[in-house]
């Protein structure tokens, strides 16, 4: 008997099926098609990997935080929203850990090094009696060696291999490659490279994206020439731009080459001269507030494009608009109060806030996104936390935001620091402690006084 369908009664499952022979012709009534689509497995967050470290029994409480946060620093993963995603090295990391020390990455093998450090913390084992065993090895304690593996396996590892990761063939039957280089990843076929944008996560550099970033124009080739100086139109780590110029061959009056990011609605592959020539514009000058006799400019920032009229800041419409805004339009936006709204809408005083998350859940203060020196990082107004590789502050939720702060505090914690509201606490006690001193000394101002009393008395 066989049925499973959920909306069956009982009595349909255990329907017995009629007599049936090998090779013999069953009527269908009718097909119904049930469509079913598998989902890839989330990508681990941190909280999803400490409870993965603590089932394999790898690490403990007071390790977990530490390991996340180093295999952040070593380029192994970097943080898109709360998802933990791998990076080209960490793949080729692994891959050459797991084809010629496929022992020392054995799960297993990892719990029981923790069980050992552990005897060691507890003064049951002398940690020079350990290393000695790890590096030259031990049979009866299941410790290979390292000095042995890394002998047999040295001759044996080809950098090259390990470093390849082969994406497909182009039409022409050429091998697409992408591999982990020195200044971030970057696609290869045959002598041809381009660079990997830093956001774009492994599962979506897919063979048309490497073509597309291989069909881009190359840093080092010129599109064309500005006043008789070449322009070039690159793809760095921060975004498309235009570069008028080079360090060998400057143009008048500057000291590097001139550089402008591209528009959000310019495409790379399509960019013309005249298209950089309007860039390379910016910033672009409007002339004098006939009100207060300040120049006021027009420009394009990491936050958008805005004018700015000497500290103040107002952010505009759209990038095309830099290029067409005219003094009476600017000088219209300025005498406007600032406003500043969610998401970034216009008129957003370019130096305020740049978001606001609510109240946070531990020290209940506001929390807002600023600018600083160093770039975009969130604050309570007592604990600053910058902004992780892959954070997007337009998409993070508040949740991301607290979850930096709570971070921040526990690596000041665990370096021997305090909190802000510690540290006043002790400064305060401090200055308690020097009152007395003060006191000492007024007393001791008033003895020569006591003394000239007593003459007078004698």
């Amino acid at each position: 008997m066989e049925s499973t369908d959920d909306h069956e009664s009982d009595d349909e499952r255990e329907a017995l099926l009629p007599v049936l022979t090998v090779g013999q012709q069953v009527p269908a009534v009718s097909f119904t098609p049930n469509g079913h689509a598998t989902s890839p497995p989330a990508r681990y967050t941190e909280a999803s990997l400490v409870k993965r470290l603590e089932e394999l029994g790898i690490g403990r409480p007071s390790t977990w935080a530490s390991i996340i946060q180093t295999v952040q620093d070593r380029g192994y993963v970097w943080k898109k929203g709360q998802a933990l995603v791998p990076t080209w090295t960490a793949f080729a990391v692994v891959g050459l850990m797991e084809k010629h020390f496929d022992e020392l990455v054995d799960y297993a093998f990892t719990a029981r090094i923790e069980e050992d450090l552990d005897s060691i913390a507890r003064n049951e084992r002398q940690k020079q009696d350990w290393l000695q065993q790890f590096y030259f090895g031990d049979e009866t304690e299941h410790l290979p060696g390292l000095k042995r593996l890394v002998e047999e396996n040295l001759d044996h590892i080809d950098a090259a291999e390990v470093n390849t990761f082969p994406i497909g063939l182009d039409p022409d039957g050429n091998e697409v490659v992408v591999k982990p280089g020195k200044y971030g990843p970057y696609v290869k076929r045959g002598d041809d490279t381009a660079s990997v944008p830093d956001d774009l996560t492994p599962d979506e550099l897919t063979l048309e994206v490497a073509l597309q970033l291989l069909a881009a124009p190359k840093s080092d080739v010129a599109i064309g020439e500005l006043d008789g100086y070449p322009v070039f139109a690159k793809n760095g780590r921060y975004g498309p731009y235009v570069q008028w110029g080079t360090p060998e061959l400057l143009p008048p009056g500057l000291e590097k080459p001139k550089m402008a990011s591209l528009f959000k609605t310019m495409v790379l592959e399509r960019l013309t001269v005249d298209d950089a020539e309007a860039l390379l514009q910016l910033p672009r000058s409007l002339g004098a507030d006939p009100s207060d006799g300040q120049e006021i400019i027009a420009n394009n920032g990491r936050y958008g494009p805005y004018v700015q009229k000497g500290k103040d800041f107002r952010n505009i419409t759209n990038e095309e608009q830099l290029l067409t805004i005219g003094l009476p339009e600017a000088v219209a936006i300025f005498s406007q109060p600032k406003v500043f709204r969610r998401g970034g809408a216009t008129n957003m005083a370019a130096r305020g806030p740049l978001r606001e998350f609510g109240l946070d859940p531990v020290s209940g203060k506001a929390v807002t996104a600023k600018d600083g020196k160093f770039g975009v990082y969130v604050t309570d107004g007592e604990t600053n936390a910058s902004l992780s590789k892959g954070d997007r502050l337009d998409a993070m939720p508040p949740e991301r935001a607290f979850e930096l702060l709570a971070l921040r505090r526990e690596a000041i914690i665990e370096k021997g620091g305090a909190p802000a509201k510690k540290a006043t606490a002790t400064k305060r006690a401090a200055a308690k402690k020097a009152a007395p001193k003060k006191t000492a000394a007024k007393k001791a101002a008033k003895k020569p006084a006591a003394k000239k009393s007593a003459a007078k008395k004698a």
